[in-house]
């Protein structure tokens, strides 16, 4: 990928181009970064938040409230991080070449779905018919 191209921030990629050309890996590789430093900006608020916000709450109810409050948002925390790591993930597949295409048939994943979930790895069919095997085998 040639690390030159530019891209007007209004471009969308278009099924009327060729499929992962510069610029819609481009589109894709900037889209990824955002999302990415969004997420960890939030974290540093989250862990900035908790360091400050620890204080003695006398009464119970309020503690307890406050305590499930802080539980949820490290959860939350938890499951950003993991979506962070699937970002860079995707970065790395942008770098080799492999971004777009299914893991599981080699087929271009669509426009549509990777501007939805720009982490997408599977084609919507592939992916269709993983969460139908997941479903049979869960209800064994």
């Amino acid at each position: 990928m040639k690390l030159d191209t530019i891209i007007a921030d209004e471009y969308t990629p278009s099924d009327d181009e060729p499929f992962m050309n510069a610029r819609q890996t481009e589109y894709f590789r900037r889209k990824l970064i955002a999302w990415r430093n969004d997420l960890l900006d939030e974290s540093r608020s989250t862990i900035n938040g908790l360091q400050d916000g620890t204080r003695n709450i006398p009464d119970v109810a309020d503690r307890a409230s406050e305590e499930t409050d802080r539980a949820l948002e490290l959860r939350t925390r938890d499951r950003q991080r993991k979506l962070v790591a699937k970002i860079d993930a995707a970065l790395r597949r942008i770098e080799e070449g492999e971004y777009g295409y299914c893991e599981v048939t080699g087929e271009p994943i669509s426009l549509k779905r990777l501007d939805a979930r720009p982490i997408a790895t599977l084609s919507l069919e592939a992916q269709e018919r993983h969460e139908r095997r997941e479903k049979v085998h869960r209800d064994d």
